[in-house]
Parts: C-alpha cells; sequence; structure tokens
C-alpha cells in the first residue's frame, strides 16, 4: 500500500517528468542568449556612460550600482523562491544543490 501511494504522489507531483541532469545550471543556452544578444543595448548604454560626452563618472558609477544591486536583487529572490518551490513542490532542493532528479 505505502509503495501505491508513494507511486501515485509521485506521478502527482511529477507528472512523468524526469531528472534534468547535464540541462541545468548556469551555461545553458538561454544564458548565452540572455547575456550575448538580449543584453546588447544594456551594454551600450553603460559604455556609453563612461565613454560619451558629457562625461559624469559619479553619475555613470552611480548608475552601474544601481544596475548591479537590481540585477543582485532579482537573481538572489529568484535563487530563493526556485529552492522553496523545489522544496514545495517536487520534495527537495534542485540542481545543483540537491540531487538530481525527482
Amino acid at each position: 500500500m505505502t509503495a501505491t501511494l508513494a507511486t501515485a504522489l509521485s506521478w502527482v507531483l511529477y507528472h512523468g517528468y524526469d531528472g534534468t541532469e547535464g540541462l541545468t545550471g548556469f551555461p545553458n543556452i538561454g544564458t548565452w542568449l540572455i547575456f550575448a544578444v538580449i543584453l546588447v543595448p544594456v551594454y551600450a548604454m553603460v559604455a556609453a556612460w563612461f565613454i560619451g560626452e558629457p562625461r559624469d563618472t559619479k553619475s555613470a558609477l552611480l548608475g552601474v550600482s544601481y544596475l548591479v544591486g537590481i540585477t543582485a536583487q532579482m537573481w538572489i529572490g529568484m535563487f530563493i523562491l526556485t529552492m522553496l518551490i523545489g522544496i514545495v513542490f517536487y520534495g527537495g532542493m534542485p540542481e545543483p544543490i540537491g540531487g538530481v532528479g525527482p
């Protein structure tokens, strides 16, 4: 009975999906797409702050610190949310902190 219940709960929670060994982590296709293509306007904007005219280094550093702060808040918040979703809905910490697969 316990094995049947565990199988049923596994099916409800995981819907037949298995682990994604080798596909999760930082350097995926989406990561390269975001950092190499999507963020090009942001790179141009930051470069223009420092090499453009009129040049105001203090304001440029303030803008860079805002960008870094906002990015860090988003990444840290999503990391914590990902860990909570993994624990609540999938029964454990996701990769690479937890084990591979369900």
